[in-house]
């Protein structure tokens, strides 16, 4: 803009007539300036003029015109800094307009140096509303304005944007960085009102830091985001002598990468989660619900989770939802009868069977509850997904090694976006990671019911004896160590009845294995030898050396010579927990003596023990599963089973044996148990050297029935 036009007055160029009369008491043009009526100003360095914009007439005092180092408007304009030419055409022309007062800074040159200057003002107007006169005063801040205003040469270098906002909200310097940042050049914005041009600051995370600044005094810096430029600034503003200094820098990229890197996180916290839930369990129905619950609520609202059956054979049959989960407890049991109506409630080609048959992720982006209505028939099923409303679904297949293991069902509320985007490749991730869980529990329960199968084709029930009860029991672990080495055998060759309990290390199908072999050499050496409890542990020793066995087991082996009462018992240990004894009166005896347990050293010398079973008493033999616990050890167990027995002097064998297990095992055991109990019968009568069997119709206690073993799945998915 040329210097000759840059204060012609708003509308420059407006007719206004030379004896105009003005508002708030303004003088008529040709008065002398309003400063002189308080000339002591001076004194102070502070000089008044008065500017005629219809007449374009300057009128200053001495100091006025020292500061400005000219008396006309020409002079001035010519003295004016190129850079803040645009800033004072656009106050003249467009920021008068809208305020009747004015505080600007803006630099003059003088010969080779340049100073600031500072005016304050008020626009006078005529009768009818038309700009006629700006009065004001007018002072050198050379000094204090250098302090904080970099050189506008430099600021049209930083990549930072900058704008200086004059205390009544204007803009009154723009730097190119400011331009391309807030998108409007700085013709648009020079002498205009920050809320009025941005109005979208008004009520944002900027206003308050801004008006706070401006108020005290005080520098703030922030980050806040613009919503209608979509982008994050990075804000510092800090107060000088001509206003407001901003200086803003886009910070959006830093943000998106942020919030990349923050939802990657999430991302890998939920899977590690996962994983870890997954790790503590190879149960299946176990396993499905724990994914339910781990991807609510950062994938969904609310889950079901379907899984296939496995019959008596291992394979997979069938679905059945046997995972479900919603936050919101007042909900869960709405999810819960869903999910036990849903697959027999299901129409063929159901979103879920879709996703079954395809092995594809199946998406209901909208009115997933009348999507799902349609594909059930009438009854609970229907009902209750009505009730819960979702607005989308997300169905994504179980599959591992080429097989479709099941399902994961995942449904949003209204107000929630369907699943999309990075979350949907999260979730597809976890469904991943779940089917390899999945997969691994169905061939650990393969393998279970193999070493299972195994185990209890070993363990059989005791024969029938005519002057002892014998009552057995078994129980499996519940998780990993389910399958274990521990058994028990009651046997009796020639009148003499042998009862054994063991514990091969280990818990698996090899310990499951080993477990027959001990048992089998030691019954068959047994039978052959007639070998006593401490000859025959050094015989099975020896043999399982010389077989090649390098298996470690422990063993109590006792032998009772039931030809005349009392009862007499033989019994030698190798490294087992001590049997114990409850006697008629209630007592306790803890048998101690134990030598090496069996795979260790053959050669070793083992010692033999002998006790008299009288009427009434009762012997006992376990596994270390009985007794040991994570939060105790060995010895602690003992003594609570000493503890124990005292209490249940007066019981018979097989109850003895219920009531033991009820007390000392929890529901979900650790370890798998093994215990024997022993008792004379005192009202039958001794027959030398024979066995009878049980009263007609009475059938021998069998050892898994009574053992309290949970019920033998079906299926997978508890069918």
């Amino acid at each position: 803009m040329a210097a000759s036009t840059v204060l012609h007055g708003a509308e420059g160029r407006r007719a206004v007539s030379h004896h105009a009369d003005e508002h708030a008491g303004g003088h008529a043009a040709g008065d002398a300036p309003a400063g002189e009526v308080s000339a002591g100003l001076g004194d102070a360095g502070i000089g008044t003029y008065e500017y005629d914009l219809s007449r374009r007439r300057l009128r200053a005092d001495t100091r006025a015109r020292a500061v400005l180092g000219a008396d006309s408007v020409t002079g001035l304009e010519q003295r004016i800094h190129p850079d803040d030419l645009p800033f004072l055409a656009a106050l003249v022309t467009r920021g008068l307009d809208r305020s009747a007062v004015y505080d600007v800074r803006f630099r003059l040159r003088d010969g080779d140096r340049t100073k600031w200057v500072a005016t304050h003002g008020r626009l006078l107007r005529t009768s009818d509303g038309i700009p006629s006169r700006l009065v004001g005063v007018v002072f050198d801040t050379t000094s204090s304005r250098e302090e904080y205003l970099p050189d506008a040469a430099f600021l049209e270098t930083v990549p930072s944007a900058f704008i200086a906002l004059s205390p009544t909200w204007q803009f009154t310097y723009v730097n190119t960085a400011a331009e391309r940042l807030l998108r409007r050049s700085r013709e648009e914005m020079l002498g205009g009102d920050v809320w009025e041009l941005f109005p979208a600051l008004v009520g944002s995370a900027f206003e308050a830091p801004y008006r706070r600044a401006m108020a005290t005094g005080r520098p703030v810096a922030f980050e806040a985001f613009y919503a209608p430029l979509e982008a994050w600034y990075d804000v510092r503003a800090a107060l000088g002598p001509h206003g407001l200094s901003v200086y803003l820098l886009d910070v959006t990229t830093r943000h998106v990468l942020q919030e990349h890197a923050e939802r990657a996180a999430r991302r890998n916290e939920l899977t590690a989660r996962l994983v870890t839930e997954l790790v503590g369990t190879l149960d299946v129905p176990e396993t499905a619900s724990r994914v339910a619950r781990t991807v609510v609520p950062a994938l969904g609202d609310w889950s079901v989770v379907s899984v296939a059956g496995m019959d008596d054979t291992g394979s997979l049959r069938g679905m059945a939802d046997v995972g479900w989960w919603h936050p919101d407890p007042a909900l869960r049991p709405l999810v819960e009868g869903y999910a036990r109506h849903r697959k027999v409630a299901s129409r063929a080609n159901s979103f879920l069977d879709r996703a079954l048959t395809t092995g594809e992720v199946v998406s209901l982006p909208e009115d997933a509850a009348g999507e799902i209505r349609r594909a059930l028939a009438p009854g609970p099923a229907r009902e209750l997904i009505t009730e819960l409303a979702p607005a989308s679904g997300t169905v994504l297949p179980l599959r591992s090694r080429g097989r479709t293991l099941g399902a994961i069902g995942l449904f949003n509320n209204p107000g929630r976006p369907p699943l999309a985007g990075e979350d949907l490749a999260t979730a597809r991730d976890i469904a991943d990671r779940a089917s390899v869980a999945l997969d691994n529990a169905y061939l650990y329960q393969r393998q279970r019911r193999v070493a299972e199968e195994l185990q209890l084709s070993l363990l059989t029930d005791p024969p029938p004896l005519d002057h002892l009860d014998v009552a057995v029991r078994y129980l499996p672990a519940a998780e990993a160590a389910r399958v274990g080495g521990d058994w028990y055998d009651v046997f009796a060759p020639g009148g003499d009845v042998t009862i054994v309990i063991g514990d091969v290390t280990g818990h698996d199908v090899q310990a499951a294995a080993s477990m027959g072999q001990v048992r089998a050499l030691l019954r068959g050496i047994a039978v052959t030898t007639g070998s006593g409890p401490a000859a025959l542990l050094t015989e099975v020793d020896r043999a399982m050396r010389a077989l090649g066995h390098d298996t470690l087991a422990t063993s109590v082996v006792a032998r009772m010579d039931a030809h005349t009462p009392p009862v007499r018992v033989r019994w030698s240990n190798a490294g087992h927990p001590p049997p114990m004894l409850l006697e008629p009166d209630g007592g306790v005896r803890v048998l101690t003596g134990s030598d090496l347990l069996l795979g260790v050293r053959p050669s070793v010398q083992r010692s033999e023990s002998v006790l008299v079973l009288e009427p009434g008493a009762t012997l006992v033999l376990y596994t270390d599963g009985l007794v040991e616990r994570r939060d105790g050890g060995l010895l602690a167990g003992v003594r609570r089973l000493e503890e124990l027995l005292g209490e249940f002097g007066g019981l018979g064998a097989e109850e003895l044996c219920d009531a033991l297990l009820g007390r000392l095992v929890p529901t979900a055991p650790e370890d798998d148990v093994a215990v024997v109990a022993i008792r004379p019968r005192p009202d039958v009568r001794h027959q030398s050297g024979a066995t009878a069997p049980h009263p007609a119709g009475e059938i021998a206690p069998s050892p898994i029935v009574r053992a309290r073993q949970r019920p033998r799945s079906r299926g997978a998915a508890g069918e």
